[in-house]
């Protein structure tokens, strides 16, 4: 198996954060296999989904009205609301995989590989890539 960590820079707001290119850049002349990407952080996760047609920021808004960015949450560090970021990979899970086939992804014609952060307080995230081989 090979494996490579990059660092995604993510800002101080929630974002969802295309990494498509990073992961085709990866897979590029590797054959066939499956991809596996992974975020190593309890408040991050990653969606396969189109982007740049507003559906990214759909995304934003159904988080924020299925978990609020309020005091509700019992895990109370960091900034206000940060209870529900810890709670993101329950439904945005920290990781995908993904075919490949004859050095590329496999994913359909709108669809991208999107890592999904609602914490402002860790603006740089890590993201694994790892490739298995046919």
């Amino acid at each position: 198996m090979r494996s490579e960590v990059i660092t995604v820079q993510t800002g101080s707001r929630p974002t969802v954060r295309d990494i498509t290119a990073e992961a085709e850049r990866f897979v590029s002349g590797q054959g066939d296999g499956l991809l596996h990407v992974f975020v190593p952080h309890a408040t991050a996760g990653l969606a396969v989904i189109e982007t740049g047609s507003g559906s990214d920021d759909d995304l934003l808004r159904a988080i924020d009205d299925l978990l609020p960015a309020d005091d509700r949450w019992r895990h109370r560090h960091g900034s206000p609301g940060h209870g529900r970021d810890h709670v993101l990979p329950a439904f945005v899970p920290p990781y995908a995989t993904l075919p490949v086939v004859d050095g590329r992804l496999a994913l359909g014609t709108w669809q991208s590989i999107c890592l999904v952060d609602t914490n402002g307080d860790n603006p740089g995230r890590k993201v694994r890539f790892s490739f298995l081989p046919g």
